[in-house]
């Protein structure tokens, strides 16, 4: 076989090799479906909004009786100094305004329950306030029953106002938290916790 005829086998050979492969692969003509680009999602130009949380509205209404928070009555209790204070208050109170607030308030919820007695009602249920024994350290066995928190904003004849927090629930706490007017009943009472009679009475409507 001559030389030529060899190369010619040779060159042949190497055309059908790259024609096979070619064929295997495809080709890069963008009619061909393999060649297509891959679509990516376009943006109109706007930034997805992504959705906010509104915050819970606060139940309840506060008023000039019953101003305060339940995050600020829980507050005003616990920072109570267990042990320090008086066995009973010396306070003539002649009206109370009872703010009751619900098992599951939180944060800036208000009372949502507001009652008033006046005259002999308001005089027993301070007695009752009074009748507990104070207790010399903070409370640390405690139920978890959920149940309401009182606020007793007692006033006297001078326009007073002696605020208790009684707790209905878990350590009962009875705290005398804050007076306010002219003159001052002394040093505030000792925290205590409430009896099952002064709890019976709160919840008379």
């Amino acid at each position: 076989m001559s030389a030529s005829r060899t190369r010619g086998l040779i060159g042949a050979s190497i055309v059908v090799a790259v024609l096979g492969v070619t064929a295997a692969c495809g080709t890069e003509d963008s009619s061909s479906p393999g060649a297509q680009p891959t679509e990516t999602p376009t943006t109109t130009g706007t930034t997805p909004t992504l959705p906010t949380a509104t915050p819970p509205t606060p139940s309840g209404t506060p008023s000039m009786d019953c101003p305060d928070t339940i995050a600020s009555v829980k507050a005003a209790v616990d920072k109570a100094v267990w042990g320090k204070g008086t066995a009973k208050s010396a306070f003539d109170p002649v009206s109370v305004t009872i703010c009751q607030y619900e098992p599951t308030a939180t944060g800036q919820d208000y009372a949502t329950v507001q009652t008033k007695r006046t005259a002999a009602q308001a005089t027993q249920l301070f007695a009752l306030v009074n009748s507990a024994k104070p207790v010399a350290k903070k409370p640390d066995m405690c139920t978890k029953e959920l149940g309401p928190t009182y606020v007793l904003r007692f006033t006297d004849n001078d326009r007073g106002v002696l605020s208790y927090t009684a707790e209905a629930f878990g350590c009962r706490r009875l705290v005398a938290t804050s007076f306010e007017g002219q003159g001052k009943p002394g040093d505030l009472a000792s925290p205590r916790q409430v009896s099952p009679e002064l709890i019976k009475s709160l919840a008379l409507r």
